[in-house]
């Protein structure tokens, strides 16, 4: 079977800058793909063009077996941005069925999918609720919502875990590991080592556009001894230090 997400060798570069550079990622259907590394390591970029949004200067992306600027390939994805700008007019229920019909859904579908989604995120009570008077943490869950509207088999998420309180947390997480024992695929990027660690079947962490560390969680991160928190710190020292020699 071919992978979810597959690179080989791609770079992208701004001028002289390679914001990634030689990255081969291979992300596999049914899984939890962590995406992680600091601010500016390559992250947004590298997902930029897994959505087609952005080509590479060289190398080979696959998404779902295609071309990722293809829109049959995109009917296959679910994004949500790391900060999105929805209408402030909006409600919730008026978001979906806008994204509803980006997605080519029938209204009848997206308002059976929006009350039940809309419920799954803890905005049921909020939904008839303008978009302007939602807190960050209730913007965060509104995105969940219409990421997942068309019930898609791939699902990239940018930092999702941002402005969500604990209990939302808890029931995010339960959300994502249900999709992946449905054979969905979630690939994020995220600073939640923590979360990362207790979600993902595999992880890649970046550093100035280069992959330094890819594989399962389990086999990097250990029994406890070395958690994913060291794990990140010790990577990113040891580069830093042969960076420097």
């Amino acid at each position: 079977m071919t992978a979810a997400i597959e690179l080989e060798g791609v770079t992208r570069a701004f001028g002289a800058v390679k914001a990634v550079d030689s990255l081969s990622l291979r992300v596999g259907r049914g899984t939890i793909f962590g995406f992680l590394g600091v601010n500016g390591a390559g992250k947004t970029t590298t997902i930029k063009m897994v959505l087609g949004l952005d080509r590479p200067t060289s190398g080979r992306i696959a998404v779902m077996g295609g071309d990722p600027a293809d829109p049959a390939t995109r009917r296959h994805i679910g994004y949500m941005p790391e900060i999105a700008n929805y209408y402030p007019y909006l409600n919730a229920f008026e978001l979906m069925d806008f994204y509803g019909g980006l997605c080519g859904l029938d209204r009848r579908t997206v308002r059976a999918r929006a009350a039940e989604l809309l419920e799954r995120v803890g905005l049921a009570h909020a939904a008839k609720r303008p978009l302007r008077t939602y807190s960050k943490g209730m913007l965060q869950r509104a995105g969940i919502a219409q990421a997942l509207l068309s019930d898609p088999e791939l699902l990239v998420l940018d930092e999702p875990f941002t402005g969500l309180d604990p209990l939302a947390r808890v029931g995010f997480r339960e959300l994502l590991r249900e999709l992946r024992d449905r054979g969905r695929t979630i690939f994020f990027s995220s600073h939640e080592l923590g979360e990362t660690e207790l979600l993902c079947d595999g992880i890649a962490i970046m550093k100035a556009g280069r992959c330094v560390r890819q594989g399962a969680v389990k086999d990097l991160a250990g029994d406890g001894e070395g958690n994913l928190e060291r794990l990140f710190l010790r990577v990113l020292a040891s580069e830093g230090e042969e960076a420097g020699r």
